[in-house]
């Protein structure tokens, strides 16, 4: 059986691995396949040097944006009541609804921080009143904030 050789990959290929990663490929699909079109390069120590100089700038660049995220978590927090007047009908009932489109632009007004209407949840608002919603800032940080709807 042909011994199998290592290639550090320049992109990502499916089935196979992502890039930077360090897999053990046949020969021939090295040689023919991989090689040719720059998909990867045979593993040496200074390029394993150099994927795990990219992890690492990689890993430091994810712990300050989460960082930055809890950051922002705690700027919402404090500020802690976003109003939004809608106009009112009869037993305070609004009309229409609170979007996250709504909130987004509340949020930006009062800290001027850019927030991703996609992360925001709110319940159903119906009425006037105090209202909780969550908002997505990172993929492991949510800051829950609270909304009053106010008649205009």
């Amino acid at each position: 059986m042909a011994k199998r050789v290592q290639i550090v990959l320049n992109q990502n290929v499916s089935k196979l691995g992502k890039t930077g990663d360090l897999v053990e490929v046949a020969p021939g699909y090295a040689r023919n396949y991989l090689l040719p079109r720059g998909i990867g390069v045979i593993a040496t120590q200074s390029i394993l040097k150099q994927v795990e100089h990219r992890r690492e700038k990689e890993r430091q660049r994810l712990i300050a944006e989460k960082q930055e995220a809890e950051a922002r978590k705690t700027a919402l927090q404090t500020i802690g009541r976003f109003v939004i007047k809608k106009q009112v009908g009869e037993k305070e009932a609004i009309f229409g609804t609170v979007t996250a489109q709504e909130v987004a632009d509340a949020i930006k007004e009062n800290t001027g921080q850019e927030v991703d209407r996609r992360g925001i949840t709110l319940p159903e608002i119906g009425k006037t009143g105090f209202y909780k919603a969550t908002v997505k800032l990172h993929p492991e940080v949510t800051a829950e904030i609270e909304i009053q709807v106010a008649p205009l």
